[in-house]
């Protein structure tokens, strides 16, 4: 225990520490139980005998914390059970409990009674002086947390008439959540999403071969979930909560794939009222993914309640997903599911989303929460460059993504079928180049889909690309003009990517010249 001495409430000097056991002395004793709801396993889970235990062990989504309580010194431990305890009741999530709780590790007991000293009057100078220190968000959540429990037990000076005060005249330190979302570094490229996309696209592939070529059940998973977070961008909780329960699977016309709707819940949200199920229907294309795993998943025994993703815990499904993104991209940085959350609602609103439609996607119970996306939007001109590649702002390095470079001779020595021939949007294209496996064996479309493939082998000439590029971007400008540019296609955004993988080989030509 520390030896300084303090002047309490009272007027008297007292031994540090003394002032935190008077304070809980004079509340409430604990109750033998401490119940919470763990809502990842939608259940009830105690707490046995609060005042005796050392250790808290919580459950949270699908995780184990513990709060250590023999790391504080005398009373102080007592302290933090009953904060613990004012916050549950308050309604607040366990997981807010927790962290608010958890922040008396970044106080000594003579620091926090220099906060409970203090009074109403006293406390701006403490505060100020505890801004200054540069703490973590949870120590300042604590310490707002202690003023209000003095505030509704009338301790120190307090009184219930302070609760604007508190909320409003201590300020936490100025930081800014949404940093990454205004300087662009959350976002993906359009050819790191063009990646995602065709790995979604060869996971289809693969379900047609035989068997013993399906994707393995974990990869298949991953595949999921990653459909998940990029079409739908929902968070690692709301992925790994996904229940069989959740997952809705039928036929609408025969011969044609299935349609499947997954229901998630709404996480983040301060009340349980404003929770409510988010339905949202999976890509046609990509339902396979999706019938398979829930055909192995039925297979061996899984309904109802069981995970859909057979993730223990929110931490498990993001670390996936963030480790299948990144091997993707190439990247050590980006790719987690917050990164494809923030791209998917920055992609709706270049697409011209109202604010509404944004907080119905991302699940957000008030509009204004999405708002910071409208500031960061490029203007619809802005848009089309972007498409058209006419602009430097947007303009991508992309991967070098193709096997490699092949002369007009060693085209014509190619089999027809590797021989790369289409007609896109209505333009007849061909001699740009080969593929190694053959169009016949390719599920994609020819030259759209050719340029950043790995299996492209480019003609070496620049002027025959630059015509294919000239060609592309008038079928951007005619989408335009007829107001069919609609920016949240996926033709518009195959174009997208087209012309930019198109100028990557172009400027590699340009570089060898």
């Amino acid at each position: 225990m520390q030896l300084s001495r303090s002047i309490g409430v009272t007027g008297v000097a007292r031994d540090a520490g003394e002032l935190i056991a008077d304070i809980v002395s004079r509340l409430p004793a604990l109750p033998p139980v401490i119940r919470y709801y763990d809502e990842f396993d939608d259940t009830t889970r105690s707490i046995a005998a609060p005042t005796e235990a050392k250790v808290f062990e919580l459950w949270i989504y699908g995780r184990l914390h513990r709060l250590d309580f023999d790391r504080y010194p005398g009373a102080y431990g007592m302290l933090v059970k009953h904060l613990f305890l004012f916050l549950l009741g308050r309604g607040l999530h366990v997981v807010s409990a927790f962290k608010a709780a958890g922040g008396a590790m970044h106080f000594s007991a003579s620091e926090v009674e220099k906060l409970i000293d203090a009074g109403p009057h006293k406390i701006g100078h403490e505060w100020t002086v505890m801004r200054a220190r540069h703490l973590p968000q949870d120590g300042y959540r604590f310490g707002k947390t202690l003023l209000r429990l003095l505030r509704v037990h009338r301790l120190c000076g307090w009184s219930t008439t302070y609760e604007e005060f508190i909320r409003s005249s201590l300020p936490g330190p100025v930081m800014d959540s949404h940093a990454g979302v205004r300087s662009g570094d959350v976002f993906l490229s359009v050819d790191e999403e063009a990646m995602i996309v065709r790995h979604l696209d060869e996971t289809v592939s693969a379900l047609t071969l035989p068997m013993n070529a399906h994707p393995e059940h974990e990869d298949l998973c991953d595949a999921g979930m990653l459909l998940c977070a990029y079409q739908f961008a929902m968070r690692p909780i709301q992925i790994a909560m996904l229940t069989m329960r959740n997952v809705r699977i039928w036929v609408d016309v025969p011969d044609e794939p299935p349609t499947v709707h997954l229901t998630f819940h709404m996480a983040k949200q301060k009340s349980d009222t404003k929770r409510k199920p988010l339905t949202r229907r999976v890509k046609r294309e990509w339902a396979p993914i999706l019938v398979a795993l829930n055909a192995q998943r039925r297979a061996a025994g899984l309904t109802g309640a069981g995970r859909f993703f057979a993730v223990e815990s929110n931490y498990e499904a993001g670390s996936r997903i963030a480790a299948l993104v990144r091997k993707l991209i190439d990247s050590e940085d980006l790719g987690t599911a917050t990164d494809l959350r923030h791209t998917a609602a920055q992609r709706l609103v270049d697409a011209g989303a109202s604010h509404e439609e944004l907080a119905e996607f991302l699940g957000h119970s008030h509009i204004q929460t999405g708002l910071v996306y409208y500031e960061t939007s490029a203007t619809h001109a802005e848009r089309v460059n972007r498409a058209l590649g006419a602009s430097d702002i947007y303009r991508r390095v992309a991967k070098i993504a193709h096997d490699r470079f092949i002369s007009p001779e060693e085209l014509t020595l190619l089999k027809g079928e590797q021989q790369i021939a289409g007609v896109p949007h209505g333009i007849p294209i061909a001699g740009i180049g080969g593929c190694t496996s053959g169009q016949p064996a390719c599920p994609y479309n020819p030259v759209t889909s050719c340029y950043g493939c790995r299996k492209f082998m480019p003609l070496h000439d620049k002027a025959m690309h630059e015509s294919v590029l000239a060609s592309m971007r008038e079928v951007v400008a005619f989408f335009e003009q007829s107001s069919r540019g609609d920016t949240r296609s996926p033709t518009y955004l195959q174009l997208q990517r087209t012309i930019a993988e198109i100028q990557t080989v172009i400027g590699e030509l340009e570089g060898d010249d």
